[in-house]
């Protein structure tokens, strides 16, 4: 059979090997009726002693085809609920067959992977760091529709089951055993499907090895049903909690709590048809369509290289140059140090250069400290650092990266003194957050081979790169940059030069607008509120003091000392307002003593009193809609202004970088997809309202109306 190869062996022992079309097995339009077939085929054999479901694939088996979930309207949501039960029904026929069924885990066993597993009585996996078990569902906004949820409930039950449920986490084979998901692992990847047909043979004469535990007489789920006492009375608060957490913008994990607590009240098989139910609502949802096109398909666009340039052979970085040890500086040699790569951290001191080492060994020391890590592994790393203050130790650095202040005329002077020291053919990038990366070549003698190469706080844990290319920057610099990020595990957007770039440009409209809603009389514990209500990480003012106001009011005076005060509109009372906040009242942000916070040894804050008293006004009513419409919709705009204008090269930079670097609410799928789901007319419509209401700031930008007339999304 096509796809799903059948072998009987001598003992009886069927083993299904599948290798469907295309460069993985996933739950596609042809699954259905392959798995339907292949099981009709088992139950009509004759001397059967057991099954072995085999992958001939890398990957063991994707899951669920997204592109056609991400299609389901309310249309067509009957046809895909019969789907989903026509997928349980062949599972639990499988499970119900008469002899074991074993699961020969060979790669990756996610989702619907995973679900095939669990559907087998017997699971062992190749010990190997490309072998992932998990149910990551959740992240894309759905829910494990092929009876994941019922079956980790009977088997692991509620409590346990909720790391995989609720937050979709991903765990090698050992973890996976330990957890109690996998019954064995394997040191050797040939070694599978022989330990899978010896424990069928080790228990052919074993009834209940053919049983599944919730198929038992007597099961019960592990720590209890819903009338356990325990459970009685910590079930009616998980959801609150669980709204707590999500702000109530994320209906995946609601959705998946009800059906796991509807699995521990009903019937094995009923909770199925429950879990149906529930994935065919989730599938129409906006949420889960904005974030299966981003963290999926745009995603793996992004981090495939649609924005590299194909025709530049790979660009490997053996020994990279760090300029600046402070916090982004030491950050930078930390991963480059943790992906194999020899680094340089110099500063002009080189006791400040060891001090920037230092971070990597704290960092080190932790990962040892929980077993994540050996000491000889860490020693490895560290020895990798040598910090300096010599110019003469970047001799031969294939890559060097600026990491010092925001100042054009001290980047110029570095830039001069040390791009001699770069190996032939060498690249510059620059981790400027603001300056644009063309006037910073000025100072280069290869302006080709001169990029940015922009990081986020913490570099160690924020997933993005910002690269930026100048006007003259070449290709071979850019697939180095590109290749850099992805050789320390980062995801790389490429966007063209400006003022801001992308990501900074449209965080500062975030920050700006939480200072004009102070400026207006709104509470500012009320914006802050606001702005988490609508997915943001923090409030606009707790991250203002987080950057720092100082940070902010440089970068203002370097935007007029360059000619661009007013680049995007007329900031110059956000300007006033910030000088009042740093150079009158030294409110320079958390570490410079406070801005809108005191902040406390025991690490609490409360609110800086003086910005109420000068601002407050109890009888300003906003609507609460207007607030989080204007803290939301100006990155939107913001974002389409660089899209627009060309700052942005593509739609998927965009998605992928307002969610990675900025901290766009992950329910909108990134700023740009949040458009399509929203509606171009009534973001339009919604836009002028805001405008009339509150200033031109908020006018649609011309490149919805363009897309709204030529009958487009934004893709």
């Amino acid at each position: 059979m096509s796809g799903f190869n059948y072998e009987k062996d001598g003992d009886g022992i069927v083993t299904i090997t599948m290798d469907m079309d295309g460069p993985v097995n996933s739950m596609s339009a042809e699954y259905g009726p392959m798995m339907k077939a292949t099981v009709d085929r088992l139950e009509a054999e004759s001397d059967l002693t057991g099954v072995v479901i085999a992958s001939a694939k890398k990957t063991f088996f994707a899951g669920g085809d997204l592109k056609m979930l991400a299609q389901v309207t309310s249309e067509t949501a009957g046809e895909f609920f019969e789907g989903c039960e026509a997928v349980k029904a062949d599972l639990r026929r499988l499970e119900r067959l008469p002899v074991p069924v074993a699961a020969a885990i060979n790669g990756a066993a996610l989702g619907g992977g995973l679900e095939i597993c669990l559907a087998c009585n017997y699971r062992v996996a190749w010990d190997d760091k490309s072998v992932k078990l998990g149910l990551p569902e959740v992240t894309l906004g759905l829910l494990p529709g092929g009876g994941g949820i019922v079956r980790m409930i009977h088997l692991l039950g509620l409590m346990a089951s909720n790391e995989f449920l609720l937050e979709g986490k991903q765990v090698d084979p050992a973890r996976a055993k330990e957890a109690g998901i996998i019954h064995e692992v394997v040191a050797s990847r040939d070694e599978l499907v022989g330990l899978a047909k010896a424990w069928i043979l080790a228990n052919k004469d074993n009834e209940d090895a053919a049983v599944q535990p919730w198929d038992r007489k007597g099961h019960k789920i592990p720590g209890g049903n819903a009338n356990t006492p325990s459970l009685a009375q910590m079930i009616p608060a998980a959801a609150p909690m669980l709204i707590k957490k999500t702000r109530g913008l994320l209906p995946a994990p609601e959705k998946i709590l009800d059906v796991a607590v509807s699995a521990l009240r009903v019937d094995f098989d009923t909770a199925l048809r429950i879990e149906s139910r529930g994935l065919t609502y989730l599938v129409q949802t906006a949420v889960a369509k904005n974030m299966i096109n981003t963290f999926f398909f745009q995603l793996n666009k992004v981090n495939g290289g649609a924005s590299r340039p194909s025709d530049v052979e790979p660009q490997a970085t053996k020994k990279v140059g760090v300029l600046g040890a402070g916090m982004m500086g030491q950050g930078i040699a930390y991963v480059s140090a943790m992906a194999g790569i020899e680094v340089v951290l110099k500063d002009i001191d080189k006791d400040a250069a060891i001090k920037g080492k230092g971070y990597s060994e704290k960092l080190l020391q932790k990962r040892v400290d929980k077993g994540r890590m050996t000491a000889e592994k860490m020693q490895e790393v560290l020895a990798l650092i040598t910090p300096s203050a010599d110019n003469a130790d970047l001799e031969g650095c294939d890559l060097i990266i600026e990491a010092v202040f925001e100042n054009m005329t001290l980047k110029h002077k570095i830039t001069k003194e040390t791009e001699p020291c770069l190996a032939e053919g060498g690249v510059w990038g620059s981790n400027t957050s603001t300056l644009p990366i063309t006037e910073l070549a000025e100072a280069s003698i290869n302006p080709e081979n001169f990029i940015g190469i922009h990081f986020f706080s913490p570099v160690d844990k924020m997933p993005l790169v910002e690269i930026i290319c100048g006007e003259q920057t070449g290709d071979v610099a850019l697939a180095k940059a590109f290749d850099f990020a992805r050789q320390i595990r980062k995801t790389p957007i490429v966007v063209n030069d400006s003022l801001g770039f992308f990501t900074s440009r449209t965080f500062a409209t975030y920050l700006e607008e939480g200072a004009r809603l102070v400026m207006e009389g709104l509470h500012p514990i009320k914006i802050d509120n606001l702005g988490k209500a609508i997915g943001m990480p923090v409030g606009p003012l707790t991250i203002q003091d987080e950057v720092s106001q100082e940070l902010s009011r440089k970068a203002q005076a370097t935007w007029v000392e360059l000619g661009y005060a007013d680049r995007f509109g007329d900031q110059s009372q956000y300007r006033d307002f910030i000088d009042w906040m740093v150079l009158e009242n030294d409110r320079g942000g958390r570490h410079h003593g406070g801005g809108y916070y005191d902040y406390h040894a025991d690490g609490s804050k409360t609110l800086w009193p003086v910005v109420v008293d000068k601002y407050y006004k109890p009888e300003v009513s906003l609507a609460d809609e207007d607030v989080k419409d204007r803290l939301l919709f100006r990155q939107v705009i913001e974002a389409l202004k660089c899209l627009e204008s060309g700052v942005l090269r593509t739609v998927a930079d965009g998605n992928v970088g307002s969610i990675m670097g900025i901290g766009a609410p992950v329910w909108t799928g990134g700023f740009i997809q949040f458009v399509n789901t929203y509606g171009l007319d009534k973001f339009i419509a919604r836009c002028e309202e805001l405008s009339a209401a509150y200033g031109d700031r908020f006018d649609p930008p011309a490149i919805v109306a363009e897309k709204l007339a030529a009958g487009e999304n934004f893709s």
